[in-house]
């Protein structure tokens, strides 16, 4: 099943920098936003530089993420290690929460207390954008042999739709979306899908020679191109349920 056939006819847009799209659909300028397990927070830094009255908080489980992040600071962003299921903040605090592929790494668990985290510290009216990774496509393929996430990716999809359905929540739109991938060789792939600090991922002989192949289908003179399908979810937060 393709991101097309499991949309619409309509090809899907292809976007490198998801700012963009972000900028299509919530008003940024001058917002509270906080992004909950920011990582490397590339996608915040573009965003203050672009709206100079604004204000970022940057939320980081992984400790080794969180140093290197307090090693590079920049102006009216601040970073704080927390979970999205304590989120160390003010009831509406903020105008807008950004969650980018990192809902389905809330532990199952702590899904329902981080919903609640999330509208507790959303002022009413504001907006929650949850952009997640579709679970289809070759590189999908590759990484499920090591990493497969079909069950906290469908239980964070289900969390959304949950609490769409609550009376708390307005879905304001779903978007669908390409990013396109590279990588130069397998090397790069394992330095960059494998070797992470926020999970420990090993794996065996045997599964490694099957990703070396998988991986070798798709590359080319100029490395491995992939697509990785991805799934914004808009929620605005209802005033009544404030």
């Amino acid at each position: 099943m393709s991101t097309t056939d499991s949309v619409s006819d309509t090809p899907v847009r292809q976007l490198v920098n998801e700012l963009e799209l972000l900028k299509e659909l919530v008003p940024l300028q001058s917002a509270r936003v906080i992004e909950l397990g920011c990582g490397n927070a590339r996608l915040a830094r573009d965003l203050l530089q672009t709206y100079p009255d604004s204000q970022l908080v940057g939320l980081e489980v992984d400790r080794i993420q969180h140093a290197a992040n307090l090693a590079a600071p920049a102006e009216r962003l601040t970073f704080v290690e927390a979970s999205a299921h304590q989120i160390p903040f003010a009831d509406a605090s903020f105008d807008l929460v950004i969650m980018l592929k990192s809902l389905h790494h809330v532990p199952l668990e702590r899904m329902e207390q981080a919903l609640a985290e999330i509208g507790r510290v959303l002022r009413p009216g504001g907006y929650w954008y949850v952009s997640e990774p579709v679970y289809d496509g070759a590189l999908n393929e590759l990484v499920r042999l090591f990493n497969d996430e079909g069950e906290v990716r469908a239980a964070a999809q289900a969390l959304l739709d949950r609490a769409a359905s609550s009376g708390g929540w307005e879905r304001v739109q779903d978007v669908y979306f390409d990013v396109p991938v590279s990588y130069r060789d397998f090397a790069d792939f394992e330095n960059r899908m494998v070797n992470v600090t926020y999970a420990e991922r090993r794996f065996d002989a045997a599964i490694r020679d099957q990703l070396q192949a998988l991986f070798a289908a798709q590359q080319g003179p100029d490395g491995a191109q992939f697509v990785r399908p991805m799934h914004v979810t808009l929620l605005r937060r209802l005033p009544e349920a404030a």
